[in-house]
């Protein structure tokens, strides 16, 4: 199990809930009851523990409902829950939509007017970022995902936390190349490729990589997870009836060029048991490659808010094969985290990489010792949560 959150975790709640303020004072009603809904275990529950990294309606107000002051204050907050680094990643992140929608002939996708879209960002906080009780804010778009709740003045939960890039590698002016993600993927081939045969052996789980994450976008652990079609990792509309069968259908055309089949996909199922080698069978050049892997995920948060972990009690698997420039997929297990990469598309140069902590994603394992004290103190009392705004 995890340690909690770093000593930085009641100064990065207390920025946090001054950005929020600053953003939800500037919007005017029908900003509002898009951005700002009801506490952490209320009846928008289901709702605050929905989260995405697809181009979909993530839930919120997106950049494209805000003035420009606003779409300021509004990445003030997202900044407040980032280390510079970690903004430096998400800004590009949000920037490459662009060179995407180049690559895709500057086409409309997704039943949207502009498929690629660096306005469709969508933020939303839930509670009251100025009262005693739980809140939080999460943000989102094609690629990103973060997710923060607060608890007593402390930040008490970081993840579900999703960075993704599409292209992973750009080409630049003069023979350079943009690879924001250049550490996630070649400190994990340092190790893979470290291990002698033995070793390796037990690592590599399939000489084939899978298409996506294997845990998708679940809320919560599942046990013997296995990955989710396309179609349910977008939010279904009214309406959205042919484009999810379009989905459906590609996602399906995905384990063809994949080549996985009910068996692959049983041997890269998530389960309780980690797969992979464990760090404790690791020499120290090895356990020192696995903590570089491990601090790299969380080096996206604020200075002192990343948890603790031990090396002993992580695995680590792959899927495909080893080389660079080809699809690959990566696992990091144990001691309550999970860490899932892969760059499969647009072969081999689309990366997902998301960091869970399968017990407390989305704060469930604080707000289960919170949840019946809250709720009797705040039931009825507090005019932010009267208004119910539908999803």
């Amino acid at each position: 199990m995890p340690t909690e959150l770093g000593p930085a975790a009641e100064s990065v709640a207390q920025a946090m809930s001054r950005a929020a303020m600053s953003w939800l004072a500037d919007l005017d009603d029908e900003q509002r009851a898009l951005a700002w809904w009801g506490p952490p275990g209320s009846e928008h529950e289901a709702e605050r523990r929905r989260w995405f990294y697809t181009p979909t309606d993530h839930g919120g107000l997106a950049f494209s409902g805000q003035f420009a002051w606003q779409q300021r204050r509004a990445m003030r907050l997202v900044a407040s829950g980032l280390s510079p680094e970690g903004y430096d990643l998400v800004s590009t992140i949000i920037g490459t939509e662009n060179v995407l929608d180049r690559l895709e002939g500057f086409s409309s996708e997704f039943d949207t007017r502009r498929g690629r879209d660096p306005s469709r960002y969508y933020l939303r906080v839930f509670g009251d970022p100025e009262g005693q009780g739980p809140w939080s804010w999460r943000f989102g778009g094609h690629h990103v995902s973060l997710n923060f709740l607060i608890v007593a003045g402390k930040v008490r939960s970081a993840t579900p936390r999703f960075f993704g890039l599409d292209p992973a590698i750009t080409t630049l002016p003069g023979g350079m190349t943009l690879e924001p993600l250049g550490a996630f993927q070649s400190t994990a081939r340092s190790l893979v490729t470290s291990l002698p045969a033995d070793a390796r052996a037990a690592a590599v789980l399939l000489d084939r990589a899978p298409a996506d994450i294997v845990m998708g976008n679940r809320s919560s652990f599942e046990e013997a997870a296995t990955m989710l079609n396309l179609a349910e990792i977008f939010r279904r509309r009214p309406g959205d009836d042919e484009l999810m069968e379009r989905m459906r259908k590609g996602g399906n055309s995905l384990d063809a060029e994949t080549g996985y089949g009910p068996r692959e996909h049983e041997l890269l199922s998530v389960t309780s048991l980690p797969k992979g080698i464990a760090g404790s069978e690791l020499d120290s050049d090895q356990r020192n490659l696995l903590d570089r892997l491990m601090r790299t995920y969380h080096d996206g948060l604020p200075v002192g808010l990343a948890p603790r972990w031990d090396i002993d009690e992580l695995h680590f698997a792959w899927a495909g094969p080893t080389e660079a420039g080809v699809p690959n997929y990566y696992r990091v297990q144990g001691d309550g985290f999970l860490i899932e990469w892969d760059n499969t598309a647009r072969n081999g140069n689309h990366a997902h990489g998301v960091v869970r902590h399968l017990s407390n994603d989305f704060g469930e394992d604080v707000l289960a010792g919170h949840r019946r004290a809250w709720h009797t103190a705040e039931a009825g009392t507090n005019h932010l949560y009267q208004e119910d705004t539908q999803p």
